[in-house]
């Protein structure tokens, strides 16, 4: 019998969140391959539930910061050198050298997702050698990839142009649930205002809150974790808005999506700091799309592409709270409005599915030597 190939897709997060890499992990499976994901153990030490496929997390000394990038590419370099692979698939720039580098040295294939445009991160646009570093690291390595592929058309032409690459397009989009239930049944009339994802700069969150001081009749829910969560938690208290801010924390995605569902209307309010934001086609939307909840998002070009084209809700182009409140009030007034794009919803769902996405992963990964059924 023939072995089976044996892959390994690399990320610094703990695993529980991403639901991108499980995707991808269980869609490789269909290959025959070996499929394990190589991650790190949080510091909250979360489990994971049953996955398909195999999972490594390193305990990492270093939790965050220059260290921990190092340290986590060194362990994960030694890993590869001394473990058997046929392709290794580095998500984002911080895995890219400890994936690079073993491929390189035993001849062997390495794939490169890029979740997001890693230098123009908010959280490196001030600090300049930080940034500096990681695009060194991005000039070096990314030019000598052959396979790869990224979240959005604007990332994709951005990295191909800069560097002469064929980087392809797969946006984090989920699985279609074609029958839900859209007319939900509520313990009160209050709506529910939600945003899913990390916890960080940038992300609108605090203009957010602010807003909520003059928002009729309803509830923001903020599900996630990340660097300002205590910055949030402050500002819900000094805002006296405990009654209508919620912060649930990190929820599993395999649980997630039941959450989302509660929802009236999603927001992706990024803030134009940084190229990464202003090219994002953030999963959240997707998210919100498949749930058939509306949205309301800032005004950048992925993101306003599918919002227009379905009609599934309307752009906040970021002044004062006030501002921001009266615009969500005008999104529950216009009833009629609303219900449409909520039933525009349907189309979108069925079309922005990991179903049809999968199909272009599958056509990459054939190329790399995979072979599905």
């Amino acid at each position: 019998m023939k072995n089976k190939k044996r892959i390994y897709l690399a990320v610094t997060n703990d695993l529980v969140t991403d639901n991108r890499v499980h995707k991808i992990a269980c869609s490789l499976l269909k290959s025959g391959a070996k499929v394990t994901i190589i991650g790190r153990i949080n510091t909250d030490q979360t489990p994971l539930n049953d996955r398909q496929y195999s999972t490594i997390r390193f305990n990492m000394i270093f939790k965050k910061g220059f260290f921990f990038y190092k340290f986590f590419n060194i362990r994960l370099f030694l890993f590869l050198l001394f473990h058997r692979f046929d392709i290794v698939v580095a998500n984002d720039l911080d895995t890219l050298p400890g994936c690079f580098l073993p491929a390189f040295i035993k001849r062997k294939k390495i794939v490169y997702d890029s979740h997001e445009y890693f230098t123009e991160v908010p959280e490196l646009i001030s600090r300049k050698l930080p940034k500096i570093t990681w695009q060194i690291i991005e000039r070096l390595f990314l030019p000598r990839i052959k396979y790869s592929y990224t979240v959005s058309e604007s990332i994709a032409e951005t990295y191909n142009n800069k560097y002469g690459i064929s980087m392809r397009v797969i946006r984090n989009v989920p699985y279609c649930i074609s029958n839900i239930i859209t007319d939900r049944i509520k313990e009160n009339d209050k709506r529910i205002i939600l945003y899913q994802g990390s916890l960080n700069v940038g992300r609108g969150l605090e203009q957010m809150i602010d807003a909520m001081q003059f928002v009729d009749n309803a509830t923001f829910r903020i599900i996630g974790h990340g660097d300002i969560i205590d910055i949030l938690k402050q500002r819900i208290a000094q805002r006296g808005l405990d009654s209508k801010v919620e912060l649930h924390g990190r929820i599993p995605f395999e649980d997630l999506f039941e959450e989302t569902c509660k929802a009236d209307l999603g927001i992706a309010l990024e803030e134009n700091i940084g190229l990464n934001y202003y090219y994002a086609l953030p999963n959240k939307l997707f998210d919100y799309i498949q749930a058939r909840v509306p949205v309301l998002i800032s005004p950048f070009p992925e993101m306003q592409k599918i919002v227009k084209k379905y009609d599934i809700g309307t752009v906040y182009n970021h002044q004062d709270p006030e501002a921001l409140a009266k615009k969500i009030n005008e999104i529950f007034e216009l009833k009629n409005r609303y219900q449409k794009w909520k039933e525009n919803t349907d189309k979108a769902a069925l079309d922005l599915c990991w179903q049809n996405e999968e199909e272009i992963l599958k056509e990459i990964y054939s190329q790399v030597g995979l072979t599905f059924n």
